[in-house]
Order: structure tokens, then C-alpha cells, then sequence
């Protein structure tokens, strides 16, 4: 934290303001060099320096469920992870997914919360796929039949009470592709409903159908999903969600179905906060695994200036469109990731964190006999270097961002 600049004693703790307000930090008689008095930390017994280690990230996390519940508590209903109606141009419709099902997994990602269900949905890959393929077509079929249908409504201005009945008929029309076994027979209930369309616009069937464009791949966020139908789980393999040309011609995931709400009672507020905090964790974990793997990379991570700036975003975001109080709940609601972030990522087995510290602990715990200070030390120091080294190369990435326009 850089050299101190002021501070005060109080009873026997020394508290210090530092030149680099980069975050906090307490040290204990003990903690890094040895002490001969009995009170000192090396000296404590193993359990309770091991409670000592971990109670910081415990606190994160306790913060975190707090911060949680004064973001839940003010909402009407939460969501739930239960498929209600779909879009009128679903491609999830088509591809397996009926109303009713309770998602519980998307790609081999548990799904208990919202939290779970968002993550596990747009930490997707998206894939090239045959463009031949009959569930394309069907897509191909429902995405056309709800494009007709927006023309329609646009061209002969119907009124709302036309537009929902539109609508529906583009929603029953996936019921009925789904089920389709070939192409003809999708072909066939296109130009039924197409022709349906037609009639209730009060135009007349063209004499020729349009045809369905092929093309020999496609770009699609495919992936089983596993849900609770009629009270038996099932997997559904290769359900495919609407992929939609973003900027840069890049594919973009769009929801294309609605979930359930969840009525706001005393348990569902409480089941809610402690769910959806730990679905947080999950996330921060999972997270963490996917840099591992390759799924992230480091322009993915951000540090305090690029937080800064994600929080200020979102803030002004949401006071144009919801009002101050959305804006604070979102605020808080980045604070209690960032809090449960802290405590997970701080207690990884790595040197200077307090993952490190417990992982030596364990090593003087098991073998009866403590690691050299002296390799201590080196390991820390080790370790710190690393992460102010990562940090100042984060920090230096997200000025250039912001200057950028990245």
C-alpha cells in the first residue's frame, strides 16, 4: 500500500493511512517474522491461526449475503428457472425446449437460480453448425413466419388486438415444427400459417410461397439442456438459442422464451438472497476455471479503474431508464459480486493470498513442523510481486480502454 503517511494508535492497534489507496490491510505481531511474545500470532495454536486466515474471506462472503438481501428485498417476484411462453421467433422452441420445463443444467452447469441460468446461458460458445440440418430449416421456417408477420402488421398497420393474434400463430407454429419430421412436412406448416397470416391481415396467399434460404453453415449457440418435464428429468441434446448478427457481423445470444416468476414471500425472499449468493459464488469460481481453461482471457479481467468504470456505466445507465433507486440496487448489487469475488479469489492456494497462508498452515499442521520463514518469506514475496505485477498490467488495460473507447 506504499509508504504511510499518518495515522494514530489506539489501545494496541496502530492504524495507518498509506500513499496508494489501493485497498486495506491488517498485520499481526507474528504474522511475518517471529515473535517471543506468547500472544503473537506465530505462536497461537495451528486451529486458531487457520480461523484467523480465513476469516477475512468469511466476511467477504457474509457481506455478500447482506449485500444480496438489500438487492432482493425491494423486487415484486424473482425469477425463476421454469419456461413460460416463447418468442414468436424461438429458435429453443423448435430444437426441444417446451413450456413447463424447469431447466436444471445448460451445458453441464447446474442450474438452481436465475444467477446459475444466466451464466450457464451467455458463457455459451457458439458453433458452426450444417446448414442442411433439419433443425435449422425449422428454425429457418419459425424465424421467417414471425419476419412475415412483423411486415404484416407494419404494411396493413393492424391494431394490437391483430398483432397478439399474429403472435400466436407464430408460437403455434413452433409448437407444430417441433414435431415435424422431415422438411417437407416444415415446409408445409410454413405455408399453412403463412397463409393464415395473410388471411387475418385481409390480404390474399401469394401464389408462390417464399423459399427457405440455405446456406451450408450456420453460426449457433448449441448445447444440452437438461429439464424437469411432467416430473422426470430429461436431457434434450443440440437445443440451439436465437442467434442474432451483432456488431461486426459477430453472433449474438438472445433470450428467446420467458420464465416463470416466483411470488414474493418471506421463504422466497430468504431461499432467494442465500441461493442467488451462492450461484454469485459459483459464478466467481466458474469464472476462474474458464481462465484457466481458455474460455476467458486476461482483456476479460478488470481491477479497480475498470470497476470504476463498469459501475459508473451501469449507474448512468439505469438512472436514464429506471430511475435513482434501480441505480443504487444496481450499484449494490456489483459491490456484493465484487465483495464475493474478493473473498473466493483471496483464498486460492497462492503465495502472498490467504489461500497461500492457509495452504502453509496445512503443510505445518500435517508434518508437524512449520515451513523456514526464510522459504515463507521468498514464496510471498514471490507471489506479491506476481500479483502487483498483474494488477499494474490490468490497470494500465483499463486506462486504455476508457481513453480508447474499448
Amino acid at each position: 500500500m506504499g509508504p504511510r503517511l499518518f495515522g494514530f494508535t489506539k489501545g494496541e492497534t496502530t492504524y495507518s493511512f498509506r500513499l496508494f489507496p489501493i485497498g486495506g490491510y491488517c498485520a499481526m505481531e507474528g504474522e511475518d517474522e517471529d515473535s517471543e511474545n506468547p500472544r503473537a500470532f506465530n505462536n497461537a495454536k495451528i486451529w486458531k491461526r487457520m480461523i484467523v486466515i480465513v476469516a477475512g474471506a468469511v466476511m467477504n462472503i457474509l457481506l455478500g449475503i447482506v449485500l444480496m438481501f438489500i438487492t432482493v428485498l425491494p423486487k415484486s417476484n424473482f425469477a425463476s428457472t421454469q419456461v413460460s411462453v416463447f418468442s414468436p421467433c424461438s429458435f429453443s422452441a423448435v430444437t426441444g425446449l417446451e413450456s413447463g420445463d424447469k431447466i436444471v443444467s445448460i451445458n453441464d452447469y447446474a442450474v438452481n437460480t436465475s444467477t446459475d441460468f444466466s451464466f450457464a446461458l451467455f458463457t455459451m460458445p457458439v458453433t458452426e453448425v450444417d446448414g442442411g440440418e433439419l433443425s435449422i430449416y425449422k428454425e429457418d421456417c419459425a424465424f421467417d413466419l414471425y419476419v412475415h408477420a412483423s411486415e404484416l402488421v407494419k404494411e396493413q398497420k393492424l391494431d394490437n388486438d391483430a398483432n397478439q393474434e399474429l403472435a400466436v400463430m407464430c408460437q403455434d407454429a413452433q409448437v407444430e415444427l417441433s414435431k415435424a419430421e422431415s422438411k417437407d412436412a416444415s415446409y408445409k406448416i410454413f405455408c399453412d400459417y403463412y397463409a393464415k397470416m395473410n388471411k387475418r391481415a385481409g390480404t390474399d396467399a401469394p401464389e408462390k410461397y417464399p423459399e427457405i434460404e440455405y446456406r451450408e453453415t450456420r453460426q449457433r449457440y448449441r448445447t444440452n439442456v437438461d429439464v424437469i418435464r411432467n416430473g422426470e428429468r430429461k436431457t434434450l441434446n443440440n437445443v440451439d438459442f436465437l442467434t442474432l448478427k451483432g456488431e461486426d457481423d459477430k453472433p449474438q445470444l438472445q433470450m428467446d422464451f420467458y420464465i416463470e416468476p416466483i411470488e414474493k414471500t418471506f421463504g422466497s425472499v430468504i431461499s432467494e438472497t442465500f441461493g442467488s449468493t451462492v450461484s454469485v459464488a459459483r459464478m466467481v469460481w466458474g469464472s476462474l476455471i474458464g481462465l484457466l481453461k481458455g474460455q476467458f482471457s486476461i482483456n476479460d479481467m478488470s481491477g479497480p479503474v475498470g470497476i470504476a468504470s463498469a459501475i459508473t456505466q451501469v449507474a448512468g445507465k439505469e438512472l436514464e431508464t429506471s430511475g435513482f433507486g434501480s441505480a443504487v440496487s444496481s450499484i449494490v448489487y456489483i459491490m456484493m459480486v465484487i465483495t464475493i469475488n474478493l473473498g473466493i479469489f483471496n483464498m486460492l492456494p497462492f503465495p502472498a493470498l490467504d489461500g497461500g497462508r492457509f495452504l502453509m498452515l496445512l503443510i505445518e499442521w500435517i508434518f508437524r513442523k512449520p515451513v523456514p520463514r526464510k522459504v515463507e518469506s521468498v514464496i510471498n514475496t514471490v507471489g506479491l510481486v506476481l500479483l502487483l505485477g498483474l494488477s499494474a498490467f490490468i490497470a494500465v488495460k483499463d486506462v486504455w480502454k476508457i481513453f480508447s473507447g474499448g
